[in-house]
């Protein structure tokens, strides 16, 4: 294959998978915009049978309708997920030197100001470098990830979040790390961290649909960038990112 019929092969390619996109995004989009409005009446009527019948409805009626009305609220975050999902590769990608410092900060002052009771040991390295990203999807990845730290820290007393760079075998990329002396996970159940809903810990201990993980790698990866995790159970978990750093 000559070096023009491979450029156009590549091409050709590239258009395809860009073709694919746009179908999976537009479906996606479709399926949520569709299922909504069922959604909305599910809700709505349930709240009016409440509402009308009810002093007449018994205890036990009255917990079916609030299971239908959770339910229909649950599904409804599940298609907001997907659709968030479908829409990480097609946004537009602002890619520029961010300090990260600034943008850690940040992420650490909004996490706390929603969590104001919380006693948290923020243990955040001095002078971490700037890397290349984009600062919208940064600032996301960010507050995903330490707001999961502080989730998983609820059962202690104190939680302490270390946020630590390390050197990287990559060339031209750098090391973000994480830890934190929350309950951790079974190592055995990795795999199951990244796939779309999956969850290592039942809604009743821990809220959350399953997505925060799957949407961080996928917008750590539209910057060149990577997502890894450890844990042990009850000690603690270490999150790693990988990012790039600026050319030149």
């Amino acid at each position: 294959m000559t070096d023009a019929s491979a450029e156009e092969h590549i091409a050709a390619l590239q258009a395809e998978l860009a073709g694919l996109r746009a179908e999976m995004q537009a479906f996606t989009s479709t399926v949520s915009h569709d299922l909504r409005a069922p959604l909305r009446h599910i809700v709505s009527y349930a709240q009016m049978v409440q509402e009308d019948a009810g002093p007449l409805l018994s205890e036990e009626v009255k917990e079916f309708l609030a299971t239908i009305t959770s339910s229909a609220r649950h599904m409804g975050l599940l298609l907001d997920g997907l659709t968030a999902l479908s829409r990480v590769a097609a946004a537009p990608l602002h890619l520029e030197p961010i300090g990260l410092q600034d943008a850690v900060q940040e992420a650490c002052d909004r996490l706390t100001s929603k969590h104001p009771p919380r006693a948290v040991d923020w243990q955040v390295q001095m002078d971490l470098p700037v890397v290349h990203a984009d600062a919208s999807l940064l600032q996301r990845v960010l507050e995903e990830l330490l707001g999961n730290a502080l989730k998983f820290t609820a059962p202690r007393d104190r939680a302490v979040i270390a946020i630590r760079a390390l050197p990287s075998a990559q060339t031209g990329a750098m090391v973000l790390q994480v830890q934190d002396n929350g309950v951790g996970f079974n190592p055995a159940m990795q795999a199951n961290l990244f796939q779309v809903f999956g969850r290592l810990h039942s809604a009743q201990q821990f809220e959350g649909i399953g997505m925060g993980l799957v949407l961080s790698r996928k917008r750590l990866q539209c910057m060149g960038g990577a997502l890894d995790i450890e844990a042990v159970v009850d000690g603690g978990c270490c999150v790693t990112l990988t990012l790039p750093l600026p050319q030149g």
